[in-house]
Order: C-alpha cells, then sequence, then structure tokens
C-alpha cells in the first residue's frame, strides 16, 4: 500500500451496498456493520460509530464518522434493496419447490453449465447441489416415516380384528393410505418449518432464481437495477470524494450490470467523485455460464477494460459458497484483449483470522460467505470498514497490488455470446 497523497484523501464518502439473493429486511446488514465495525476498531486502534440516517432521505442506510489514522472521514451507506423481489421469488409451495428442484438441475446439466463450474471451484458446485440432496433426503425421510406409520395402524388394526374375532377384511389395508398421505405432507411441512436450520429451499429459492431466466434477469429486477443505478448517478453529482459500490455474493454480477449501464450513458461525470467497485464472494460464474446471460457477459467484458472506475474482486479460498480467486470476466471467457479489472485478491482467512477464530468458523459455510462484512484478527490489506469510512480511496488502497497468485484466469464458459 503506498503512502497517501492528498489526490487519494477521501472525507466525505457514498457507500452503495448491494446485497446478495437475501429475504431480509436490510437492517440486519446495519447491525452487523455496527457489531463487527466496533470490533476492528478496537482490534485496529481507529474509531468508529454509527448514527441513523435523518428520515425522508430515500434509500434505508446510516451515517458513519471515522478517525484513521488521525483523519476524520464520514460515509453515508445505504443498501440498495431487492429483498422484495427475493421474497416473492420464495413464496412457493412445498410441491413447487421441488418442482424447481427438477428444473433447475435440468438447466444446469443439460446446459453443460454444471460440468464446467466444477472446473473452476467445487465448493460452490457443492454448496449448489447441497438444496438438492437435503431435499431429496428429507421427502424420503418423510416417505419413511409416514409408511411406517401406515405400516404400523394397518398391523394393529389387523391385530385388534383377530383379538376381536372378526376378520379384518380389505379395510385394514386401506388404513394405510390415509396415514401415509397426511404423514409425508406433516413431514415435509415440518422440515419447511425448520429450513432457517437447513437453507435447502432457501437455497433451492436462490439457484432456481438464476435458472429460470437462464441467466437473464427478469423483468422486475431489470427495473430496479435502473432504480440502483439512478441513485448512484445522483451519488455522482455531490459533493464528495468517493462513490463506493459494494456488490456481495450475487449482487456482485448486479452492481456489473449497474455500473456498466452507468458508464455507456455518459452518466460518470469525468470531474466527480472517484467511482470505485468492490465485489466480494462473487457467484458470477453461477449466471454467466448459462446460455442467456448475454447481458451478464456483455457488461462483464465492457466494465473490465473501462478507465472511469477502479474494480476489485475480494474472495477467499476458505469460503466454500465463492467462486474463488476466480477472475469472473475470464473464466466467462469474454476478457477482451485490453482488460484492466477486475484486481483479483484473496481475503486469505487462514491468515487473516487467528487460528482459534478459522477452528470456530470454517464449517460454518455460510458465515464464512459474509465473513468480507465482518472483523479480521489480523487484517491485511483488506479491511472493510476501513475500505467503507477510512481515508484513503479503494484505487489508492490497492496501488500497486498484484493480484493474487492462485487467481483463475482461464477461459471456462461454454456460451460466450454477448448479443441476445
Amino acid at each position: 500500500m503506498r503512502a497517501e497523497t492528498a489526490q487519494d484523501a477521501v472525507r466525505r464518502r457514498r457507500v452503495f451496498y448491494i446485497p446478495g439473493y437475501d429475504p431480509i429486511h436490510p437492517r440486519r446488514y446495519r447491525e452487523l456493520y455496527r457489531k463487527e465495525g466496533a470490533a476492528q476498531a478496537e482490534i485496529s486502534g481507529y474509531t468508529l460509530a454509527l448514527r441513523p440516517k435523518p428520515k425522508g432521505t430515500g434509500l434505508y442506510g446510516w451515517q458513519v464518522a471515522a478517525e484513521i489514522g488521525g483523519q476524520a472521514v464520514q460515509a453515508d451507506v445505504e443498501v440498495l434493496v431487492w429483498s422484495d423481489i427475493v421474497r416473492e421469488s420464495m413464496d412457493g409451495s412445498i410441491v413447487a419447490t421441488y418442482a424447481q428442484l427438477l428444473r433447475t438441475a435440468w438447466v444446469y446439466i443439460t446446459t453443460g453449465a454444471l460440468r464446467r463450474l466444477m472446473w473452476l471451484r467445487k465448493g460452490p458446485v457443492i454448496a449448489a447441489l447441497y438444496p438438492v440432496g437435503m431435499l431429496i433426503v428429507q421427502a424420503l425421510v418423510a416417505l419413511g416415516l409416514a409408511a411406517l406409520g401406515g405400516l404400523i395402524l394397518a398391523r394393529g388394526l389387523e391385530a385388534a380384528a383377530a383379538l376381536l374375532g372378526v376378520m379384518p377384511g380389505r379395510w385394514s389395508g386401506f388404513a394405510f393410505w390415509p396415514v401415509f398421505v397426511a404423514g409425508t405432507v406433516a413431514g415435509l411441512r415440518w422440515f419447511k418449518a425448520r429450513d432457517g436450520r437447513f437453507f435447502a429451499y432457501y437455497l433451492m429459492h436462490d439457484y432456481a432464481f438464476s435458472a429460470r431466466w437462464g441467466g437473464a434477469n427478469p423483468p422486475a429486477l431489470e427495473v430496479r437495477m435502473g432504480a440502483f443505478g439512478d441513485a448512484i448517478a445522483r451519488a455522482l453529482q455531490a459533493d464528495v470524494d468517493e462513490v463506493l459500490v459494494v456488490g456481495h455474493s450475487s449482487g456482485a454480477h448486479l452492481a456489473v450490470s449497474v455500473l456498466a449501464d452507468l458508464i455507456r450513458t455518459g452518466r460518470v461525470p469525468a470531474a466527480g467523485p472517484r467511482l470505485s467497485f468492490l465485489s466480494l464472494g462473487q457467484v458470477v460464474p453461477m449466471m454467466s455460464f448459462l446460455p442467456k446471460a448475454n447481458r451478464l457477459r456483455a457488461d462483464l467484458a465492457y466494465l473490465s477494460a473501462r478507465d472511469e472506475l477502479t474494480w476489485i474482486d475480494v474472495t477467499a479460498p476458505g469460503d466454500g459458497c465463492a467462486f474463488a480467486l476466480c477472475d469472473p470476466v475470464a473464466v466467462s471467457g469474454v476478457a477482451p484483449r485490453d482488460q484492466r479489472w477486475p484486481l483479483v485478491v484473496s481475503a486469505a482467512f487462514t491468515q487473516t483470522l487467528k487460528p482459534e477464530t478459522w477452528k470456530a468458523l470454517r464449517w460454518r459455510f455460510f458465515r464464512l460467505h459474509f465473513q468480507y462484512l465482518c472483523a479480521f484478527d489480523r487484517p491485511g490489506d483488506y479491511d472493510y470498514f476501513q475500505i467503507t469510512a477510512g481515508p484513503l480511496s479503494l484505487g489508492a488502497r490497492y496501488a500497486g497490488r498484484q493480484p493474487s497468485k492462485s487467481r483463475i484466469d482461464v477461459p471456462a464458459s461454454k456460451y460466450t455470446s454477448v448479443t441476445a
């Protein structure tokens, strides 16, 4: 990291956070920032304070006042919300979810995307297969227990008939089916009611959301992304030093398209604030490897060669839900000759977390997928809170930084078309 210059200094920053596929109210991100920011400030020796955003000022968010390295910084953080679209896509019956399972598996297998994704990283592919396997196991358990209950009732009726000296006839066998059907439904409902523990339905809806449109964005999401772009464009006209867009998980590929649209339409002023893009725990290949992801592939290729922004991509091999250290442009097969971005770097969980912390989190896959937004015991050049509320711009912070040596930049997608 180079020394700060007057040109690099940031005193005021606007931050736009685009979540992944998450149905929860954005206040969870405010509380996460508050809790983990305080922890990181204590570890790293700086001050960080949150206060509510003034009412009636539009998007949900909060304000941050930080003093880092003797420099005071003000940051306005806003969440670009699409949780309502997520909730609507998850509003399906048990039968509909199992239909999604079949449709999603069919799309990823028959297009060859699943096989090619496994060339990159097996972790996120296993994470994608998890809801399929778990839903099948849940169905088998529900069917098995229901069948057992039906058999027990039928045998009990036969035994009772024998004690009474009457013939049970065919009705004892018929008693099996109502118990079997009712027991299966009850079992499946029991599992769904506890999906906060199993995450099978949640993840199935997530992958089905991408597969249903073959890698394209549904119309409602395109409209919302247009609104995201409008909010960022307004910030680029404001009196701030940096506008930072953060895209986490599937929010990363939404940010790619939003920013590509902004630059194409000339809404990034040359004399305006620095424009920075931080993609975290990205799962871009899950979308870009699908046949109808033409828009996303075009946006990846376009954004990767632009000098209007700085794009840093941060992942970690310890995050089994992300395509760690995979250059999303290159692996999608659309890297132009003049590619500049993204700079692919590792958060290196095994190095930036204490051994005891890593041991406690290692098998908590979903928690690790959010580690990028949390405190690190031994932060290196990646510190989420210094990036979002510190005195250096994203470009200055990573100036001179080389890509991680384990970066994967080999084209792997079968589909590389960028036209509809």
